[in-house]
């Protein structure tokens, strides 16, 4: 019997049709299209993890943007959460350029990989908790397969989602757990560090509550911690 894979894992992510409300508005979506990128021929289906599949660090967001990664078919592409954290982690060297716009724009990951809580977009960015719910196995068994030192969490879902791999994986107890803004949460020794940082959407990055000194000073949390972990 062959071993998973990430390319086995990103085959059922993107043909699963788990969650009928994703599906129709994921297609709606795509069918309408925004103004900007009409000429596009959107993605349309869950979105798969990219980057680095030996990486050190997952990051984690809360799933893809509606005309970003289910338009570009790409995690963290083509739209303004995208752009910050793009600059971030180029700045941070853990990518090889600023910006994320196609699934074609040569960027990749180092010694990084990003992948989300829920895979297909939710209506106001907004996943019931069946959704989410559905989408865990897939997270589970991504995170077995990277097996990462350090995660990064991008804000309260994707914190959850990852309190509850880490719980479901190797049994901690996440009750007591809190999201916090730089937050660093350490466990066992064989057990990946958790970092949180809010996520990086323009409600969040706009309105002031994370700048790109505040997510800076994260991601220099997230070094210091791939530096002394074993």
């Amino acid at each position: 019997m062959e071993t998973p894979s990430l390319a086995d894992l990103r085959e059922r992510v993107i043909t699963c049709t788990g969650c009928p409300r994703l599906v129709d508005f994921r297609q709606e979506v795509s069918e309408k299209k925004k103004r900007a990128f009409e000429d596009w021929t959107y993605w349309g289906r869950p979105v798969p993890g990219f980057g680095d599949p030996e990486a050190d660090l997952a990051i984690v967001g809360l799933a893809p943007a509606a005309h970003g990664g289910n338009r570009t078919g790409r995690i963290f592409t083509g739209d303004p959460s995208a752009a910050f954290l793009m600059r971030g982690l180029h700045e941070a060297g853990f990518a090889s350029q600023r910006t994320s716009e196609d699934r074609e724009d040569g960027l990749r990951l180092h010694n990084a990989y990003m992948t989300a809580a829920v895979r297909c977009v939710p209506p106001d960015n907004r996943p019931t908790a069946r959704e989410v719910h559905n989408c865990a196995p897939f997270l589970r068994e991504e995170m077995d397969l990277v097996r990462p030192r350090t995660i990064l969490a991008l804000g309260h879902l994707a914190f959850n989602a990852s309190t509850r791999f880490l719980e479901h994986r190797f049994g901690i107890r996440r009750s007591g757990l809190k999201f916090r803004h730089g937050g660093v949460y350490e466990f066992k020794s064989d057990m990946p560090i958790l970092v949180a940082s809010y996520h990086p959407s323009p409600r969040n990055t706009n309105t002031g509550l994370l700048s790109e000194e505040s997510f800076r000073n994260v991601l220099v949390k997230v070094r210091e911690v791939l530096e002394v972990s074993p």
